[in-house]
């Protein structure tokens, strides 16, 4: 099974210039024929001895200085992109497919890939969100032409706010319901007038205790209007690996599970709670206990904003 996953890892735009990170054994993906992750694949010692520590700060200031020269130069391909707003995108996507492999390949979590058969097609992914290593899971492996939603403060995120508007992908006022929901209405008219696929965090937010929140409804508003399928990619392990307000990565495992797509074609606006609880209740099902929502933590229903 390892080679299918090292197919999957090649095929991936510019892949080949990486290939030497296939043959590290602390970053070896590999598919698996269990799709239910256990709580083992999440369970690791921790380290806390200064060596550990200080392996872990040069990792994350490599990962730093590799991010901003990356960053630098996809920005100013892009800029010269202005007039062509669809090549752009597509030059986020490579951004993202480079940047990604690299930023992980440099922090060296051991990762494993199942479902990769479901990682191309022109759907709408969501994710769990507990961890900043989630963001560079998904920039990696998202297809080409896929654009993301944001909350429209990200502009102001040193460089790389500036390059997710240069390339194209969409923000929202959250803080205005009546304009996030124009704002999801013209999204999902700019996906299918392009053919895009969408990533998206349906919690809206980044978990602070690894466990998995409410989800908003705004992806389900968007697959209505789409008809695309709903692709959930479920990420294990990546809350413990670097935790919330942290500045340490830990050596946990980490899984990304593509699930099979699910159909949204007969999809109605009156269900759309319905469609929210069954998509939430697939990621408990495949989630580990440790990252399932607690009995007291209430509603599977978010906001209607994405």
């Amino acid at each position: 099974m390892e080679s299918s996953g090292n197919s999957f890892l090649r095929n991936r735009r510019l892949d080949s210039c990486f290939n030497t990170v296939d043959e590290s054994p602390k970053f070896h993906p590999k598919e698996s024929k269990d799709k239910r992750p256990k709580e083992e694949e999440t369970a690791f010692v921790d380290d806390n001895s200064w060596g550990a520590v200080l392996i872990s700060s040069i990792r994350i200031v490599t990962c730093f200085v590799t991010m901003m020269f990356t960053t630098f130069i996809w920005a100013l391909i892009m800029f010269l992109l202005i007039p062509w707003p669809n090549a752009r995108i597509k030059q986020g996507n490579v951004y993202g497919h480079v940047t990604g492999r690299l930023l992980m390949w440099i922090l060296g979590n051991p990762l494993k890939i199942e479902g990769s058969e479901y990682s191309n097609l022109n759907a709408i992914y969501i994710s769990n969100h507990a961890s900043p290593l989630d963001i560079f899971l998904i920039m990696w492996l998202t297809p080409t032409g896929t654009v993301g939603i944001a909350k429209k403060e990200i502009i102001w995120y040193p460089l790389f706010g500036q390059l997710y508007v240069l390339a194209n992908h969409l923000r929202i006022d959250r803080s205005n319901p009546p304009a996030a929901i124009e704002s999801i209405k013209e999204a999902a008219r700019v996906i299918v007038r392009n053919k895009l696929s969408l990533i998206i965090f349906p919690e809206g937010t980044r978990s602070r205790t690894g466990r998995l929140l409410p989800f908003k409804k705004g992806f389900v508003h968007i697959a209505v209007q789409t008809r695309l399928p709903i692709v959930p990619m479920v990420l294990t392990g990546t809350q413990l690996a670097w935790r919330k307000g942290g500045l340490r990565v830990r050596p946990a495992p980490l899984t990304v599970n593509f699930l099979p797509p699910v159909k949204t074609d007969d999809w109605t606006a009156d269900k759309i709670d319905d469609h929210v609880k069954m998509v939430h209740s697939l990621y408990i099902k495949h989630l580990p206990e440790a990252q399932r929502p607690l009995p007291s933590e209430g509603s599977v229903l978010g906001r209607t904003s994405s």
